[in-house]
């Protein structure tokens, strides 16, 4: 055990925060694939050859990021380092 104290302002969130926030990410990024993937064939029957296959590499893509993005760790640093408390003689004594 570490003698080291903890600060709170450096806690990460609780699990299921957390996880929440993790489905939330990824459910924005499939959400957004299957709009690229809903353009493409708007796109293609509109014939903007142009539009279509960029769209369409977009929606390839989309799941390695969604995934990367979901799995991708928030830590919190704080840099500022802790003092030693103060003065040694305000602790309590044994008895």
């Amino acid at each position: 055990m570490s003698d080291n104290p903890i600060r709170i302002t450096t806690v990460g969130s609780s699990p299921e925060a957390d996880l929440a926030r993790r489905q939330k990410r990824y459910m924005i990024s499939m959400s957004i694939r299957t709009l690229c993937f809903i353009g493409a064939a708007v796109a293609g029957m509109a014939g903007l050859n142009w539009l279509w296959p960029i769209l369409i590499l977009a929606a390839l893509v989309l799941p390695y990021v969604a995934v990367v993005n979901a799995n991708a760790a928030t830590t919190r640093r704080d840099a500022i380092p802790l003092t030693d408390g103060g003065r040694s003689d305000r602790q309590l004594g044994s008895k």
